[in-house]
């Protein structure tokens, strides 16, 4: 195998603006988005060409110009959702500044994030409306202009503002369509993961994004047929993006309507491909495999998966009833942003929906490995895509070091933050990931866990609480785990917190006194321990029912968490 192999004929763009015109002149009819428009109990469906959505972007681009919203940075807020995507782009083709923001941080939160990325304009939907008055009437920012997505009597309406741009050129007023790009200014400033206190703030340029989608167009098998359903927060780069990379396949993209829907939308909307994150997607192969064990047919599906491993073609067609359970044209999952646990990857694999696993960071526009078509290996996050270098700095007898990458899609830098950049940058202009990793002997890349998170004991040994934690979270009673070391005398303890599963609690032991759930789940955590060396043993144990404390692209914020243990020590 050669890890420079591609398969795939892949475009070169210089920026957004590129691809979009591209993907225009060779899909114009294509669907670009399913909308849903609900009324009640009446539910009819809107599907918007790629020419509609060119014509969409030009309109209020040319309505954002005669505001005087020209060279500006626009802020968008909100849920995922057409307009979302629609105001993202526009700004972009303007060559203005978008700044994407989280939309489940605090009102405080948000108002520092406007505060540190200075906004002049807020774009925003009916879900925040109240935090953004809020803010509005505090008058502590410098936004000059308040748009809401939603009709609203108090702002300005996004589509009021479109249908004016749209009489201006109709006159013949072709200012914002004619707007040159400049590809490699900074045109996106995106928060890294965290609270506005401790997130730093990531310069992108229109290059750096239309890099990375051009790269990955070399190894991943998406089709123009596909259907995407965008449930990654539009506000992360691994969200945004990657709705721009199934734009540019001439792909269709629809919009979930939450958590407990997604296996409706699924079905609603004949979903081929979907871009998740780990939580998610273990989420959903567990409940597949319960309703497996429900019919009492886990031993029959294991054998006929041993026998379809031989004859990998007839997988779908064997499978077919589970795969309809997933509303059945899934055929590829995208998982990012965090470890898959390997028998969720070995799982969906095994019942004919291919899924791949990718690393990237928002500093890297986000994308910077990943499994392809043809190539996989089980925990492994794949080969680096195209144009992009890697390499392992300070390996341990192990192999082990840190990731290290160079490509056009790495950062401009972060935003006024001079002394984090020379922390991220060596002299010789290699991007420090903070990740750990091992590269084989065939070119797969392993990560094994954060830098900062090691848990380094008395001893010397070096200790990965992911590697730990992927273990643990294979127990069906468990639903998330957390490992972490509690200080000592001068030694760490090794310990775990553990949020358990109480459906799973409520249907295998009906009225349990919840005390001994830790019983239960200790018996399980010793025999995990007699698996591992000595030196990994877990020894302390925390239980919850609770959710631990995390990012929208459902990261453990590990500090936090640790914050909120050691003030109950």
């Amino acid at each position: 195998m050669k890890k420079d192999e591609y398969f795939f004929e892949y475009p070169d763009f210089s920026n957004v603006k590129e691809i979009v015109y591209h993907v225009v002149e060779k899909y114009p009819n294509n669907t670009a988005f399913i909308l849903k428009d609900k009324k009640g109990k009446e539910v009819n469906y809107i599907y918007k060409t790629f020419v509609d959505f060119l014509e969409d972007i030009n309109n209020l681009g040319a309505g954002l110009y005669n505001l005087g919203i020209k060279d500006k940075r626009i802020a968008i807020i909100g849920k995922n959702k057409y307009e979302w995507v629609l105001s993202f782009t526009t700004t972009l083709l303007g060559n203005m500044v978008v700044i994407p923001l989280d939309k489940g941080l605090t009102e405080t939160e948000i108002e520092n994030s406007i505060n540190k990325s200075s906004p002049d304009v807020i774009i925003f939907d009916e879900t925040v409306k109240e935090m953004i008055s809020n803010i509005h009437k505090n008058n502590k920012t410098k936004v000059q202009e308040f748009i809401c997505m939603d009709k609203d009597e108090e702002y300005k309406y996004l589509y009021d503002i479109l249908e004016d741009g749209k009489k201006i050129r109709e006159v013949g007023n072709k200012e914002f369509e004619n707007t040159e790009i400049d590809s490699k200014k900074m045109s996106e400033l995106c928060f890294t993961s965290g609270t506005s206190s401790t997130s730093k703030i990531v310069m992108l340029s229109q290059r750096n994004i239309a890099f990375d989608i051009c790269a990955m167009h070399a190894t991943e098998d998406f089709r123009e047929t596909d259907v995407n359903l965008a449930f990654l927060p539009l506000h992360h780069t691994f969200g945004s993006t990657g709705v721009l990379f199934i734009l540019s396949y001439g792909a269709a993209t629809a919009f979930p309507d939450g958590l407990r829907y997604i296996a409706q939308n699924l079905k609603e909307y004949g979903v081929s491909v979907f871009i998740g994150v780990p939580l998610l997607v273990e989420s959903m192969y567990k409940k597949l495999t319960k309703e497996i064990e429900k019919q009492g047919k886990t031993k029959l599906i294991n054998i006929m998966r041993k026998v379809t491993n031989l004859i990998p073609f007839a997988k779908r067609k064997v499978f077919k009833p589970i795969i309809d359970q997933l509303g059945g044209k899934l055929r590829l999952i995208i998982s990012g942003a965090a470890g898959l646990d390997k028998e969720v990857w070995k799982g969906f694999n095994e019942l004919g929906i291919q899924i791949i696993q990718g690393y990237g960071l928002t500093e890297a526009s986000p994308v910077v490995a990943a499994e392809n078509a043809k190539y996989g290996k089980k925990g492994s996050i794949g080969f680096p895509i195209k144009g992009v270098q890697v390499k392992i700095l300070n390996k341990n007898e192990l192999g082990i070091g840190e990731l290290a990458v160079k490509g056009e899609n790495v950062m401009l830098g972060y935003y006024e933050n001079e002394e984090a950049n020379k922390e991220i940058f060596t002299e010789d202009g290699w991007m420090l990931t903070g990740d750990l990793a091992y590269i084989d002997k065939e070119g797969f890349i392993f990560i094994t866990g954060r830098k900062k998170n090691v848990i380094v004991l008395k001893n010397g040994k070096n200790i990965y609480p992911e590697e730990i934690e992927s273990l643990v979270n294979k127990i069906p009673l468990v639903k998330e785990s957390m490992v972490f070391g509690l200080p000592k005398a001068d030694d760490m303890v090794l310990s775990i917190k553990i949020q358990y599963d109480i459906e799973y609690v409520n249907e295998k032991y009906p009225n349990v006194d919840f005390s001994k759930i830790d019983l239960i789940l200790w018996e399980k955590i010793k025999e995990i321990n007699k698996t591992l060396p000595t030196y990994k043993y877990i020894k302390n144990l925390i239980t919850t029912k609770d959710e631990f404390i995390k990012t929208t692209t459902a990261k453990i914020k590990r500090y936090e968490e640790l914050k909120k243990i050691q003030q109950k020590v």
